[in-house]
């Protein structure tokens, strides 16, 4: 029998119930089905009280167990493992104050039988690697910062001298995501050392996620890979592009058949990626199910984008050539590039050499992010349009070239000049259920681990992406399936009235990210936007960032509407908010959780919001997670500190969640 809390609900896969999750109802539930369940996720559970999680001693039967998000100190782990002498999977934070000499020898005891281990580090520590010696799966989530709350420099010296500790023998699968800074960095490469010594012969899968344009060099990962090529049967491969060069990675591929691949950020690996996926260098390309292209290209200079960093994009050709090779994807990520698709410049391209249409030869594609230039077919776009200098920004307005405007009742056959790719998209991919459409140069105003006043708040928007517009969200509609959209840094909607009709078309939308629409200087899509939300039946999850949202009370009444509403995310430099109609919607939208408001207004009004709301919501809602401050203020990198990792990860930050970990990953 399988358990699982997800947030602010228990479902039980036996009677099919769902319950209030508090800490009584929990309790009440181990109680009666101790003896039956055998996997227990309490996943994000950061309200849990440690008497609560005391009550999984009872639990004996537990093979698979997820405390991931609770707070679980190493005495307390200790006394459970004590207990759990089935335990095959594990999931647990390694918080400050951990100590793995607090273990007891029958902890010790059920984790040298432990199969599967997934750490979320919170402080420089090994966690219970070291007493894992039969470990085949290993996820680590590093996410600490480089300095403390008293501006004191973490380290990672105490562990040096304990690098050939953990035990890798039988491991096959090793993933590592890392949140940015030098010490998660400095601490990975610890977690390496073994690898440096002895790559497992078993191992087939290999992951780590390093962000930022500077990863830290391994010195090791060539021979990796080359030892990942003579074993032939990887199925899953990520590295920063610092660590692969093309003749390791060509000889891997060679004799291997991933379902998983993801080369973000690597365009100087383009070439090597595009021959071995095209059926040349992939030993059965038709078993890849997921692939990650994210950032990847051939250089290319934009005179929109001038002072910036060079953008890549992609070649309709080549594109071809890949879903040729690859017919079987389901997940694909091609943001953060660029695709221009213009007639005129290319003498002699047709119409099937669009990207869109190399895509919907994809059949099997379920979730797709896509650059939003690629859904201009470019019939209306100047070869070159410059764009106002940095000086002028605010004082002129820019151009809207070859943009067309929505109008419901009227446009509802939409003009195949415009979206002619994006029609052939619709028809070869109907079943699509997760779609992000975003400028390359859109940046979020909500930074990870700096203030916001520090990130750079130009938008350097691709001039076909400026005519995407209305016309183009409205044909979305046709993805009837879709459960989640996201779209990002569109500056050609002008009404919103293109997301009115793809919301009254996709009725089984869950999530809906929007972000930067329209013009920066104003909300010129607010009313239609009401109209979105009280079509969103379904939706239970929001998130919404604009530099001037205006949160009325109208807003909050449409948004009531959304009866099925869990998690909510407003971002705003300069937006307000009416905090009675916050409390009026809280109390309509009883299943609301999550409640995280960045924008404008003094910090003692967004203190005194919050504080109503915990203090009115908390007690019937005990996984109530409210965080409202302002968005300009030099506290707010400590703000984001304290919030649940989950929630962060999940959706207070922006970014693409498409073929970033294989589908069998935890994550």
């Amino acid at each position: 029998m399988s358990l699982s809390l997800n947030g602010a609900i228990v479902e039980d896969d036996m009677d099919n119930q769902i319950v209030q999750a508090n800490d009584a109802t929990i309790r009440k539930v181990l109680k009666h089905l101790s003896s039956h369940v055998q996997s227990l996720s309490l996943s994000g559970c950061y309200w849990l009280s440690g008497s609560t999680i005391d009550k999984l001693i009872g639990c004996r039967s537990i093979v698979r167990l997820d405390l991931s998000g609770c707070r679980l100190t190493s005495l307390r782990l200790s006394r459970l493992l004590s207990s759990l002498s089935l335990l095959k999977s594990l999931a647990f934070d390694v918080a400050p104050g951990f100590d793995s000499a607090q273990l007891s020898s029958e902890a010790r005891d059920s984790l040298s039988r432990l199969s599967e281990l997934r750490q979320t580090l919170l402080t420089p520590s090994y966690g219970v690697v070291p007493c894992c010696s039969r470990l085949l799966k290993l996820y680590l989530q590093l996410d600490i910062p480089d300095v403390t709350r008293e501006g004191a420099s973490v380290c990672c010296r105490l562990m040096m001298g304990q690098s050939s500790v953990p035990h890798y023998q039988q491991l096959e699968e090793f993933t590592a995501r890392l949140a940015p800074g030098e010490v998660n960095q400095t601490l990975l490469l610890l977690y390496l050392a073994v690898f440096s010594v002895r790559v497992p012969e078993r191992l087939r899968c290999f992951l780590v996620s390093v962000p930022g344009p500077n990863p830290a060099h391994w010195s090791a990962a060539s021979s990796l890979v080359l030892s990942l090529g003579r074993h032939g049967d990887v199925e899953a491969l990520q590295l920063p592009r610092s660590w692969l060069d093309s003749l390791s990675l060509g000889q891997a591929l060679l004799s291997n058949a991933p379902k998983h691949l993801n080369f973000s950020r690597c365009p100087a690996l383009r070439q090597t990626v595009i021959q071995s996926l095209a059926g040349a260098g992939v030993r059965d390309s038709t078993r890849l199910v997921s692939l990650n292209l994210s950032g990847i290209g051939h250089a290319s200079n934009f005179p929109e984008c001038s002072g910036a960093r060079a953008e890549e994009e992609l070649v309709a050709e080549a594109m071809s050539r890949v879903v040729a090779g690859c017919p079987n994807l389901s997940h694909l990520n091609l943001s953060h590039t660029h695709y221009h698709h213009d007639n005129t410049h290319t003498p002699g391209l047709e119409d099937c050499m669009h990207l869109c249409t190399s895509l919907a030869k994809l059949t099997h594609l379920r979730s797709l992010a896509l650059p939003a230039c690629a859904l201009s077919d470019g019939s209306h776009t100047p070869t070159h349009t410059p764009s106002p200098s940095s000086l002028l920004l605010g004082l002129k307005k820019p151009s809207r070239v070859g943009l067309q405007t929505y109008r419901p009742g009227v446009n509802n056959s939409l003009p195949r000049e415009s979206t002619s790719g994006l029609g052939t998209l619709l028809a070869g991919c109907p079943s699509l259920e997760d779609l992000e459409l975003t400028s390359p140069g859109f940046v979020s105003a909500l930074p990870r681990l700096e203030p916001c006043s520090r990130v750079c708040t130009e938008q350097r928007v691709c001039v076909w992406a400026r005519s995407v517009g209305d016309t183009h969200i409205a044909a979305l509609g046709g993805f009837r399936g879709l459960r989640r959209l996201t779209l990002a840094g569109l500056p050609g909607v002008q009404k919103g009235t293109g997301l009115v009709r793809a919301a009254e078309l996709c009725r089984d939308l869950r999530a809906l990210s929007v972000a930067n629409l329209g013009s920066l200087k104003t909300w010129n899509y607010s009313t239609a936007l009401l109209d979105t939300l009280r079509n969103c039946s379904q939706l239970t999850e929001l998130r919404l960032e604009q530099p001037y949202l205006v949160c009325s009370r109208a807003f909050w009444e449409a948004l009531s509407c959304c009866s099925h509403l869990r998690r909510l995310c407003l971002i705003s430099r300069n937006g307000t908010f009416d905090p009675d109609a916050v409390v009026t919607f809280m109390e309509r939208c009883r299943d609301v959780m999550v409640c995280h408001m960045f924008m404008g207004g003094t910090l003692v009004a967004c203190r005194t919001l919050q504080k109503t709301l915990l203090d009115r919501f908390l007690v019937d809602r005990p996984a109530l997670s409210v965080v409202i401050y302002p968005l300009i203020h030099e506290d707010l990198p400590f703000v984001i500190r304290d919030m649940p990792l989950p929630l962060l990860d999940q959706l207070t930050l922006f970014q693409s969640r498409i073929a970033q970990v294989p589908l069998s990953s935890p994550w």
